[in-house]
């Protein structure tokens, strides 16, 4: 980057379908703080494999800590809510996926809507910090904390915006968040992947286990992440995020299209 310029602000992505997966649908959506730059890797990989797959920017997130902190967990669902709707209109299958709190977002929207499937990568649905417990009061008198970081990093940087400060207004709309899609978990139908790190300092183990508890049957396959930290769609598992979600989706979908596979 040249002195003068500034980094390309984080898009939403969209990538029309082709061939026999041209009819299947995939939403994909980002975690807190992140952008759709997360999931690009993920995103374009089953778009070349020929799936219609569209990938929203939520509110607060591709621009700053202060725009995230002016947001509520409604703004950020509603965001992925319209694009999952708008592309289920175009579609004759069409699946929910995400990474961490898009886990939680892609879960809540196959509670409240008719979906094929769900795959997703480290979802968020509890927090190792014990000060969550009181977060709603916690807020009033500190604005923000430093974001969780990882030990050692592996994954690939992007350029999602200035996060470099976490506000505590946001974190306690993200425990609102999880707590509907937890509430939510009973009554979804529909077969759950889950992709989970073995290590993981932001997501903590209780979040898997929630889900087990209550989707049952539903939860078909949990694949262990040996390799990679909290963003595997950036890590060194990626490649296995991907071939085994295109598995899980061809699979899912081969009961209402059928499917030539390569």
């Amino acid at each position: 980057m040249t002195a003068g310029t500034h980094p390309t602000p984080p898009a939403a992505f969209s990538y029309p379908g082709h061939g026999e997966r041209a009819r299947i649908g995939i939403a994909i959506c980002h975690g807190f703080s992140g952008s759709p730059l997360s999931v690009l890797p993920w995103a374009q990989y089953l778009a070349d494999a020929g799936f219609c797959v569209t990938v929203p920017l939520l509110p607060g997130h591709g621009t700053s800590w202060r725009d995230l902190g002016r947001r509520s967990w409604r703004d950020w669902y509603g965001a992925y809510e319209e694009a999952f709707l708008d592309l289920q209109a175009r579609t004759d299958t069409c699946f929910a996926a995400g990474l961490s709190m898009g886990g939680a977002i892609a879960l809540l929207t196959a509670a409240k809507h008719r979906v094929a499937g769900v795959s997703v990568v480290n979802p968020g649905l509890t927090f190792y910090d014990r000060r969550i417990k009181v977060i709603g009061l916690l807020k009033f008198v500190q604005r923000t904390t430093a974001p969780i970081a990882e030990d050692k990093p592996s994954a690939m940087v992007t350029y999602d915006g200035d996060y470099s400060r976490t506000p505590l207004a946001a974190v306690h709309e993200l425990k609102k968040l999880f707590a509907a899609a937890t509430r939510g978990l009973p009554t979804i139908s529909a077969p759950v992947q889950v992709f989970k790190s073995l290590t993981d300092v932001v997501v903590p183990p209780t979040s898997l286990a929630l889900m087990r508890k209550h989707l049952g049957s539903h939860l078909v396959e949990v694949v262990d992440l040996a390799e990679s930290g909290h963003v595997a769609t950036l890590d060194v598992d990626a490649p296995l995020i991907f071939a085994s979600s295109r598995a899980f989706f061809d699979s899912t979908a081969r009961t209402a299209l059928p499917l030539e596979t390569s």
